[in-house]
């Protein structure tokens, strides 16, 4: 074979888009010494989304102090690209799950970090930003970035304040005339990987909340916080983000990043796939191998083996992908551009257990695989 592109997402708690790429790669050339590969490790905006980009593109990593998950302050960073006009960050390198681990308490966690790392790289000079909206543990509406960039929260009784998942039912008026001037003229793009609305049976609350640590009643009280939010954002900011696709990402903060700095949703892989100039390589290649921990119906939203396969399938290339686990609802990413799908797992055995065996497993897979394939092309 003459190229094989490599683009797997990461094994969440287990292994990285790089190393990922790194064992594909090194059965490949074992196997086939001839066969040239391109790997193009990739994220749809949770962690890892810095790395993914410096690697593909070059530049460098930027570490700030910055308010953590409960307002602690904590190094933080953010990547600066090789052009220096185009920064990346991930809500999830200062708003994460797991900066709350053992803690998780969505009505209090908050995003103002997020907001303090936007306003550092646009005062680095960046004029473009790309924002990864995922693994967060806020259910903010993103309203604690906005805080951080000079938005104003009013309670009832004209007193201001930095809203929490719990507190956005207090907001009575927002002014954003305060936004950071930084900002201005700066283009941000929020990277997410779902399409559900801000609230509502589909919206971050109730989808996302409970893996966040709310309970059903806390799980009503957010959503109704959020409701209340986007009330006030319509009348104060002219505006409806209640159905906006992709506005219950991040705890909404999708639909709060569209609010408050005019930011332009778009999914995650197609972000990563056109920087990478991935259509482009496509063209002298044979096969793509994708992958990511777990694929099933929820993959179908547009999610990295997704994104990459729908790509390769307007070039009528193969791509196959190398999962953890297969699903329920798989079925769907055939229609998608999936050729076929593997499982690293070998036998049955729980995640806490082949976690720790998961790149003995997958090296083993991309043999089995790659030599189907060698005998095919021959």
């Amino acid at each position: 074979m003459k190229r094989i592109l490599l683009a797997p997402d990461s094994f969440k708690g287990t292994m990285s888009s790089e190393d990922i790429c790194q064992i594909m790669k090194g059965v490949i050339h074992r196997l086939s010494p001839d066969t040239e590969t391109v790997s193009i490790p990739v994220a749809d905006g949770g962690e890892g989304s810095v790395e993914c980009f410096l690697h593909a593109d070059g530049g460098i990593k930027k570490y700030v102090s910055v308010q953590g998950v409960y307002g602690e302050r904590m190094k933080s960073f953010y990547g600066l690209l090789a052009d220096k006009r185009t920064a990346v960050i991930e809500m999830a390198a200062c708003a994460g799950l797991p900066l709350a681990e053992g803690r998780l308490n969505p009505e209090r966690t908050t995003t103002y970090g997020v907001g303090e790392l936007l306003l550092e790289a646009a005062r680095q000079g960046a004029k473009r930003i790309i924002l990864g909206l995922g693994g967060s543990a806020t259910n903010d509406g993103g309203c604690g970035a906005a805080a951080a960039a000079g938005v104003r929260f009013f309670d009832g009784l004209g007193k201001s304040f930095v809203p929490t998942g719990g507190t956005l039912g207090e907001i009575a008026r927002i002014d954003v005339s305060g936004l950071d001037s930084a900002l201005y003229g700066v283009k941000i793009i929020a990277m997410c990987d779902i399409d559900n609305p801000m609230y509502g049976a589909k919206g971050a609350a109730y989808v996302f909340g409970p893996q966040k640590g709310a309970d059903e009643e806390a799980v009503r009280r957010l959503d109704s916080g959020l409701r209340r939010l986007n009330d006030v954002m319509r009348r104060d900011l002219g505006t409806d983000y209640s159905k906006l696709p992709g506005g219950a990402a991040a705890g909404a903060m999708g639909a709060g990043m569209a609010a408050f700095f005019s930011a332009k949703l778009q999914m995650g892989i197609d972000t990563v796939l056109d920087t990478v100039g991935f259509d482009r390589l496509l063209q002298r290649s044979q096969l793509v191998f994708t992958g990511e921990g777990k694929i099933d119906s929820q993959s179908l939203g547009g999610k990295v083996v997704i994104g990459v396969s729908r790509r390769a399938k307007m070039q009528n290339v193969p791509v196959i992908s190398v999962v953890g686990a297969i699903g329920e609802g798989f079925e769907g990413a055939y229609a998608e551009g999936v050729t076929s799908i593997f499982s690293i797992n070998r036998e049955p055995m729980d995640f806490s257990l082949s976690r720790h065996h998961s790149k003995e497993n997958l090296a083993v897979a991309m043999e089995n695989i790659m030599r189907l394939v060698l005998r095919l092309y021959s």
